[in-house]
Order: C-alpha cells, then sequence, then structure tokens
C-alpha cells in the first residue's frame, strides 16, 4: 500500500526528531523547499541510519568476511600481489573502492592499506548500490601527499591552478606513473542492483 502525503510527512518528522536527538540537537541542515517528499524522507532515513551504525574498521569487515590479512613483511613478492587483488576485489563487495594507486608498487599499496587505510574508524552500514566509500591513498592532503599527486596526478590545468593559488609551492616535474594498476581496480556502478555479496 502506498504512502499518503499525511504518512510520509510524519515519517519525515520523526526521522527529524530522531536525528536531532542522535546528535545532541547540533545538526545543522539545509533542504531545498522544492526537495520532493520522497527524497527528503531517504535523507533523513540515511542520516538515521548513519548515526545510529556502530563503528568498525575495513580491517574488521574484511576478517570478518573470511579475509586473511599477513602482515606485509611475512609475504614474499607474488603473495602479496594475491592477497592484495583479493583484498581489492572483497573492499568492492562492500562498497569499498580504491582510487589514485599508480604511484605505488604492489608491496606499498599492501602496505599502506594494512598500516592506515583499513584501521581508519568508518560507520558500519549495509552495502548500498548507491554509495560507496573511497580509499585514495593521496587523500590526506599532506604535503607530501599534494607534491605526489602533482607529480604524477595533476594535469596541466591543474598544476597551473595550484600555482596560481599557491605560488611559493614548488611544482614537481611531471613524471609517468611508475605503475599500471588503477584501469584495473573495480569502479562504483551507482544504482545497479548487485547480488554480490561478501562470503
Amino acid at each position: 500500500m502506498a504512502k499518503t502525503n499525511d504518512d510520509r510527512d510524519n515519517n519525515i518528522e520523526e526521522l527529524k526528531r530522531r536525528a536531532e536527538e542522535l546528535c545532541d540537537g547540533q545538526m545543522e541542515v539545509g533542504i531545498s523547499d522544492d526537495c520532493p517528499a520522497e527524497m527528503e524522507e531517504s535523507f533523513w532515513k540515511y542520516v538515521v541510519e548513519y548515526e545510529e551504525a556502530p563503528y568498525t574498521t575495513h580491517f574488521h569487515q574484511l576478517e570478518t568476511a573470511g579475509v586473511s590479512l599477513p602482515a606485509p613483511d611475512s609475504l614474499n613478492d607474488q603473495e602479496l600481489t594475491e592477497k592484495l587483488w583479493e583484498v581489492i576485489h572483497k573492499l568492492a563487495l562492500i562498497r569499498v573502492f580504491i582510487e589514485d594507486t599508480d604511484h605505488l608498487s604492489d608491496r606499498e599499496l599492501y602496505t599502506h592499506l594494512w598500516t592506515d587505510s583499513l584501521r581508519q574508524e568508518t560507520k558500519m552500514l549495509p552495502p548500498d548500490t548507491n554509495s560507496a566509500w573511497h580509499i585514495q591513498p593521496l587523500g590526506g592532503c599532506s604535503e607530501e601527499d599534494n607534491q605526489l599527486y602533482l607529480k604524477y596526478y595533476a594535469d596541466d590545468d591543474w598544476r597551473r591552478h595550484w600555482h596560481e593559488d599557491w605560488p611559493d609551492d614548488p611544482i614537481p616535474e611531471h613524471e609517468d606513473l611508475p605503475y599500471d594498476r588503477d584501469r584495473l581496480l573495480p569502479k562504483p556502478d551507482y544504482g545497479l542492483a548487485s547480488s554480490d555479496e561478501p562470503n
């Protein structure tokens, strides 16, 4: 049975009230007056789900899905490459996608994931084809990350804008990426239903 407008309005108000409780009244949200009620209801439902979800790590999620995560120095090069791709594909099943990795060797990428990205806290939300979590090894915005991005990934326009905004920052000479992995990485297919589930 389809929801009436009153049912939807009441549900939106209840979701907003619950979101306010969960955020201790610290939430500031601006929603356009012409936002469709169905979209607004979906938004508030997601806010409540997010706030109610417990924290976890992708490391823990992988282990729960049966993926062993040995320390990088315990694996030889072939074992490490096989483990890296297992991790990449298992992450994609829980809507976690890795990007901009071609400046790193397999060992460097697995080590980064094992010691850093996979151990960062995140909310434990159910997989949703309309959303995804992105892991970018250069996403920390440190000076080193910025220099590596400018060196390997930034196009001429980006480099020019960077120089205009930060004229005192050195701009490294462009270098071709040393590895060719990114084109093979799984990509999110937003809105397409998937039957894949972690084992």
